[in-house]
Parts: structure tokens; sequence; C-alpha cells
């Protein structure tokens, strides 16, 4: 399920077939084309968040910014709304050490969603959380991509968890089965 979803986002090519993004097959990018279309089209939620542990929640928020080009003041800005949209502006300056797997997700959210991405990829989003802050984490994920307007991908075991989906595909054994 997480090379498909990796296939899909453009980071691995997938051995049979083609993605296909807004009319552009991202098999035929350069390394360098699809790296911008990931840092630009696409945001990121991984099960344990994939947050920096040297940089405060501010700073983890506003580095894809920065990458992409935005003065430090602007993304840092932009990160600090996100963060009290999440309910999280008093962790603008703890470091992901001092923080809670919920409030980390909810920050990895945050990280994904300020870039305003076409599409949002997670992979297993509450997969290290209890089930009452996997629900809290995914209702958050799932309002927050809808006002923003972007779509979501989620790879998950967690039944839970695909009842937040507006579509679910199953997938057994490799095999890509029914829509529902």
């Amino acid at each position: 399920k997480s090379t498909l979803l990796h296939a899909l986002a453009g980071i691995i090519k997938p051995t049979a077939g083609t993605v296909t993004f807004r009319g552009s097959n991202l098999d035929a990018m350069s390394d360098a084309g699809r790296t911008k279309l990931r840092r630009n089209a696409f945001g990121f939620v991984f099960q344990s968040g994939q947050l920096l542990p040297e940089l405060p929640a501010v700073e983890n928020i506003a580095l894809p910014m920065m990458l992409d080009g935005m003065p430090y003041r602007t993304a840092t800005d932009t990160a600090i709304l996100w963060l009290e949209r999440m309910g999280l502006r008093a962790l603008a300056t703890h470091r992901p050490g001092e923080m809670s797997g919920g409030q980390m997700q909810r920050i990895a959210i945050a990280r994904a969603l300020a870039v305003k991405p076409a599409v949002v990829f997670a992979d297993e989003p509450t997969g290290a959380l209890d089930q009452a802050t996997g629900r809290e984490v995914m209702g958050i994920l799932m309002a927050a991509a809808r006002d923003n307007g972007s779509a979501v991908v989620v790879v998950t075991h967690d039944p839970n968890v695909a009842s937040f989906c507006s579509r679910t595909v199953t997938m057994q054994d490799g095999q890509l089965g029914g829509v529902r």
C-alpha cells in the first residue's frame, strides 16, 4: 500500500503503468521536475510525523515553504497561522521531543497543508496514535484539507480511518479491489 502511495506521489516509478497528474506523466519528468511537483502540488503526512527533531514546530511547518523560496518571515507567519488553526500556538517554539504523538501529527498536517497542495498523501497517519487521538487527527486532517481545497489520499489498515474518506479502494495481496 505504501508502495502505491509512493508511486502516486512520484517518489518512485511504477513497475507497470503510468501516473498522470494534471495531464503530465510523472514517469516522463526529470528528477528535478518530480521534486518541484512534490514541493508545489503535494503534501505528505507520515505515520510518525517525520518532523525534524532539531527544529521547533513553527520551523518544521515553515521549512517546505522556505525550500520553495518563501522568505523566512512570511513562512513563519504562515506557520503560526496554521499552529493557531490546529490549536497548537503555544507549541510554536517546542521541538518534537517535547510534544505528544497527537500534537506531532497535527504539526505534520499543518506542514503538509501550509503549502496549499492539490493533494495530501497520508501514509498510516494515525498508526502511532490511540484510537481517540486518531479520530481527532483524522477529523482535523479532513476538515483542513476540505477548507484548503486539497484532495487527500490515505493508506491505512484501520477501518475507522477509512470511514473518514468519501471513497475507499481496497487492496489485498498487492491487487486493487473494489471502490466504495
